[in-house]
């Protein structure tokens, strides 16, 4: 009687074991060729199903900017020729206007909005192609150094509004500093961001509101908690990322940008759910539940880079990593190499809104193409 007491104690046990869900290690499940198997898989659904002839405004520019993350990876010269023909289907601008006495940086859509940021993140992918040629033809970069040279000439300081800004525009700031050499770029640089972080910077959270609309009090979720939303968070951490790596260890101003970006990692830390993702409000997950994808993938990213260039703690934040990657690839990606679960083109968390597998977007793709780029990066990295 106790040898089958015993018996059916270890068949239970066996049981709830197999039953039990299996975390997911980045450095224990994933190859190097399963990360760049599954860069493939998404950008060539992506690819196959869209043309590259679409405008230079932010959404496609934040595509561009994970295809060329890909392109870097898989050394595939058709993800690179895609990006091109963009750039020379767009002319190498952003907004089209010339007439310099008519470029305004509120928010537009028109030709004339040359200041406005969302048309300046293409920059970023017509620097990093210069940068790619052999033959460094300047009209690739004129028009960027063009409209940021103009505007570092203004006495102007509030270029960055809303959240979505210090991704489009901080890494094209630093990356034409290493083009130039011109220290102006990072002063401006610094001045762009301090009005960012003066209108939308929560000190007691580390996060940024979207924009000065939605700063607590004035604006709450209906259930009276500060609203933060996870893609504009997701534009700033990822921002944050991509400029921290390619700032001079020289620059006065680079620990204050890692301060800031470590502070956003703790509590982006806090908010990450149990299954993964990040809800579309950060601190109200009651609010807008259920997964997000846009949002997860640019925190993702935001973590990967921060571990891989030693900003970030590896064995404090890579088990943030697993579970998301483990959303990422095994609820956000689908069959065909869709990216699913991502909330459309808006400015925040909507109570009600309907997302989930077949809700996919250019910028959503372009996210989980930088987040699966940082994974290989990684597992480069653990080999040495």
């Amino acid at each position: 009687m106790n040898r089958m007491y015993l018996l059916l104690v270890v068949s239970v046990f066996l049981l709830a074991c197999a039953r039990k869900p299996q975390n997911i290690s980045i450095s224990k499940n994933y190859s190097q060729q399963d990360i760049v198997n599954i860069i493939v898989k998404v950008n060539d659904n992506w690819q196959k199903n869209n043309s590259y002839k679409g405008r230079a405004f932010w959404d496609h520019s934040a595509y561009h900017t994970g295809n060329l993350a890909a392109y870097e990876i898989t050394k595939l010269e058709k993800y690179k020729n895609y990006s091109l023909a963009w750039a020379n289907h767009n002319n190498w601008k952003g907004a089209m206007s010339d007439n310099k006495n008519l470029w305004k940086y509120s928010y537009g859509e028109s030709p004339e909005y040359v200041l406005f940021g969302d048309w300046q993140s293409c920059f970023q992918t017509y620097i990093d192609l210069f940068n790619l040629s052999e033959k460094k033809d300047s009209f690739m970069i004129a028009r960027s150094i063009e409209v940021m040279e103009y505007q570092m000439r203004t006495e102007n300081n509030d270029y960055w509004w809303w959240a979505d800004g210090l991704f489009m525009v901080m890494p094209v700031m630093v990356k034409l500093y290493h083009i130039t050499g011109k220290n102006l770029y990072l002063d401006k640089l610094y001045q762009y961001y301090k009005y960012a972080h003066s209108i939308m910077y929560d000190e007691e959270t580390g996060l940024f509101y979207r924009d000065g609309r939605y700063v607590y009090p004035k604006h709450k979720t209906t259930n009276g908690k500060k609203d933060f939303w996870a893609r504009g968070e997701g534009w700033v951490f990822a921002g944050l990322a991509k400029t921290i790596q390619d700032l001079p260890d020289t620059y006065k101003h680079k620990n204050k940008f890692i301060e800031i970006y470590r502070k956003m990692a703790v509590t982006l830390k806090k908010t990450q759910q149990s299954e993964g993702y990040w809800t579309r409000s950060l601190l109200d997950p009651e609010y807008a539940p259920g997964p997000e994808t846009s949002g997860t993938a640019f925190f993702t990213y935001g973590f990967l880079s921060g571990i891989n260039n030693g900003c970030l703690n590896k064995e404090e934040y890579m088990p943030v990593v697993d579970k998301s990657w483990k959303y990422l690839t095994e609820v956000a990606l689908q069959k065909d190499g869709g990216i699913g679960y991502v909330q459309p083109i808006g400015e925040r968390a909507i109570p009600g809104q309907h997302v989930d597998e077949n809700s996919t977007a250019n910028f959503g793709v372009g996210a989980f193409l930088l987040a699966a780029s940082e994974v290989f990066k990684f597992l480069e990295n653990s080999k040495n």
